[in-house]
């Protein structure tokens, strides 16, 4: 009996998750019949491939040394499968993109009809997550590309700018706090400076701008969403760095005033990642022209 993709694709999400249940929920199958493949192949190694607990999963030493190789084949058949598209059907079929929670509410709503008129072909699957998550499932083959923050420190992978974002400063309409317009730096105050929660880039980015509060506690000030932590700001209840794309919503909906920085303002750069190996440069080229011209306040 030899080895199945089949059987070879679901010890990866094993491997990643950690755990049967969630592994099974990955790959979409139930868990015992994951258990069984994962058998399947144990049997067929002749080698214990992985540790069996109430609380999840570890690979041994030997399944360690089998997954290497396991996900190399993996992408070996994605290349190969990427090799026989032709040019004229660029961009047809399943293209799967994972995007960051603090660009996808604003992109996303602009992006779906564009690509749809651009590339009526394309079956597009979308995933909002934090940029290390979007990264490993890139890196498995779970997404075909990433809309993200540059840089992305990886191995493996290809980036295009797709647009600049510039940062601006949101406070409640009825802060009574004078703040000069432009602002610098010096002006927030790190004591009401909401953020996200971390896993996010845009923490990072709001404490990169305003590095003062580097040396403050912020964790309980902590949000999942940006539309939370306007909403916090809106009532009056701290600061926060806004990105340029999510001012149009953001105003919209929220009591809230927005102040530039001043020159030389700070902004993120976002593009779109992709793994060199996948042999699909062209295509993600034109998918990035696609995206930067769907961006808000850019078409």
């Amino acid at each position: 009996m030899s080895v199945t993709l089949r059987q070879m694709r679901y010890f990866s999400a094993l491997a990643t998750e950690k755990h049967f249940g969630r592994a099974a929920e990955a790959v979409h199958v139930s868990q015992p019949a994951l258990s069984a493949q994962i058998a399947g192949m144990e049997h067929s190694l002749g080698v214990r491939l992985v540790e069996r607990s109430r609380s999840g999963a570890l690979l041994t030493r030997k399944g360690e040394e089998v997954l290497e190789r396991v996900r190399a084949i993996l992408e070996q058949v994605e290349q190969l499968a990427a090799s026989t598209r032709g040019s004229a059907s660029m961009l047809d079929g399943a293209v799967r993109i994972g995007i960051i929670p603090t660009v996808a509410p604003y992109l996303v709503p602009k992006l779906v009809p564009c690509l749809r008129e651009r590339h009526p072909g394309m079956e597009l699957e979308l995933r909002e997550a934090v940029t290390d998550r979007l990264i490993l499932d890139l890196q498995e083959g779970k997404l075909d590309a990433v809309v993200a923050a540059l840089p992305i420190q990886a191995e493996g992978l290809e980036n295009v700018s797709l647009f600049f974002d510039r940062f601006y400063m949101a406070v409640a309409n009825n802060d009574h706090t004078v703040l000069m317009s432009p602002m610098t730096e010096t002006q927030v105050d790190a004591d009401r400076l909401l953020l996200l929660e971390e896993g996010h880039c845009l923490r990072d980015q709001a404490l990169s701008v305003c590095g003062t509060a580097r040396k403050r506690s912020l964790v309980n000030f902590g949000a999942t969403s940006m539309a939370t932590l306007l909403q916090m700001v809106s009532h009056d209840m701290g600061m926060t760095l806004i990105p340029e794309m999510a001012i149009p919503t953001e105003t919209a909906r929220n009591d809230i005033r927005i102040l530039p920085f001043a020159d030389p303002a700070p902004s993120r750069e976002i593009g779109l990642i992709w793994r060199r190996s996948s042999g699909r440069r062209s295509e993600m080229k034109l998918l990035a022209e696609a995206v930067a011209s769907c961006a808000p306040g850019r078409s």
